[in-house]
């Protein structure tokens, strides 16, 4: 069985089709792209499978349950398995201890030093735990919001373009991150419209365009046709263009 599993997803806001009848199964502890322009509807696809928005109809299905029909309380326990980090990420203006330990605090689990320590270190922040976390880089926010949410050891890890406009050295870093996460049997769930990046780190792709999965399948098993999906081609940097 799938650790998730859409079917027949639709989200509609007035006349607007967001997502338009979406079908897809995500395995446990795998990477899956879900690649695309902006405004294919990859970042409400997200939002839809956190429990943050509700369909206009469709199932999303989590360990065999349909999360949509649950109540708020439930949805709310479903999230905390779960955490995403987004494209821009908000920083308390607090230290980054305290941004990082923050998700035990609210889940009412022990506040460990140690795991905090620990998961700074993972992302490349050792002897910033007293800085204060707005004065620093994008880069260096962006991977304190991943410590955030790799702290609280969240069964499915939801990526919102997570090295958008960043250089290419914290980029690079935080690609390491999602590697050694999906290595560890985290369920990763990226989405963005950088082909080669997630070519190195997706076991499976979804290709989403105007709010519609056109394709699926391995990341070799993809190439895209320039006259099909133009408006993709175009949203992407020159040097994906293969």
């Amino acid at each position: 069985m799938a650790l998730i599993e859409i079917k027949g997803l639709y989200k509609s806001f007035g006349k607007s089709e967001i997502l338009n009848d979406i079908n897809l199964d995500m395995e446990e502890g795998k990477v899956m792209a879900l690649i695309g322009p902006t405004g294919s509807g990859k970042t409400t696809l997200l939002r839809h499978i956190d429990t943050l928005d509700q369909p206009t109809r469709g199932s999303i299905f989590f360990h065999g349950e349909d999360i949509c029909r649950l109540s708020s309380k439930e949805k709310f326990l479903v999230r905390r398995r779960m955490a995403m980090v987004f494209q821009k990420p908000v920083m308390f203006n607090r230290s980054v201890y305290e941004n990082v330990s923050y998700g035990l605090k609210v889940r009412s689990k022990e506040n460990s030093r140690d795991d905090v320590l620990h998961t700074l270190d993972e992302v490349g922040l050792t002897g910033y735990e007293s800085r204060s976390a707005t004065t620093l880089s994008g880069g260096e926010m962006q991977r304190i919001a991943l410590a955030r949410a790799m702290v609280i050891k969240p069964e499915v890890l939801l990526l919102d373009e997570p090295t958008a406009n960043l250089d290419q050295k914290s980029a690079s870093a935080i690609d390491d991150l999602i590697e050694r996460l999906a290595h560890g049997g985290t369920t990763v769930i990226i989405a963005s419209h950088n082909m080669t990046e997630c070519r190195r780190l997706a076991n499976r792709f979804a290709i989403l365009v105007n709010g519609k999965i056109t394709r699926t399948g391995r990341p070799n098993d993809i190439q895209l046709d320039r006259g099909q999906y133009i408006g993709f081609l175009e949203s992407i940097d020159p040097s994906d263009k293969t």
